[in-house]
């Protein structure tokens, strides 16, 4: 059974370091075998903020940016987001690019890979976490911080993790797996 892993590149700042700690993630999630990878760049999606006339349940989208979104999102079977923390909290792009859908997230489980500075990102990566529960998804409890992010990343934007966070990113693609496997019937019309 072929699993879609969707890797989204949750912040769309200028400047910002999620491609250098997304590239990472995307290069390991290649590297299993369980999983056929997409990495998504959220900014290249320029969603405006909850733009839609009707409840996302509804999947009457009215916007060209909507509908590409759902597009790309709803053939996943597993998602990681990578999130910065930006004021103890997920960038407000990603959240209100969870809030545009609702049936493309439905029994899909979701893990985050999460950075900051000294606490790595877990705060937001626990704020994110509630919100993709209440999107009828599975929050994965495993999240792979990345404390002091820019400290992992060279002159030339490569980001190098320790051992840790690679082991980490390992076991969260392992409970990824077995939840995409889990709740594919329940996927399934």
């Amino acid at each position: 059974m072929s699993l879609k892993l969707k890797i989204i590149i949750g912040s769309t700042r200028p400047g910002r370091v999620g491609p250098s700690v997304a590239s990472w993630v995307h290069e390991a999630a290649k590297a299993q075998d369980a999983f056929e990878v997409e990495l998504v760049e959220l900014a290249e999606f320029d969603l405006p903020l909850l733009d839609e006339p009707k409840h996302p349940a509804m999947q009457q989208y009215q916007h060209e940016h909507t509908k590409r979104w759902s597009a790309a999102m709803a053939d996943g079977d597993a998602y990681v987001f990578v999130t910065p923390e930006y004021d103890f909290f997920a960038p407000a792009s990603l959240v209100n690019a969870l809030q545009c859908l609702a049936v493309e997230w439905r029994y899909k489980p979701a893990g985050t890979v999460c950075y900051g500075g000294v606490s790595g990102g877990l705060r937001s990566s626990q704020e994110l976490r509630q919100l993709i529960g209440n999107k009828n998804m599975m929050p994965l409890p495993q999240v792979v911080p990345v404390p002091f992010v820019a400290s992992h990343i060279d002159e030339e934007g490569k980001f190098s993790a320790t051992e840790k966070m690679n082991e980490g990113l390992k076991n969260m693609f392992r409970e990824l797996a077995k939840w995409a496997v889990a709740l594919k019937p329940m996927r399934e019309k």
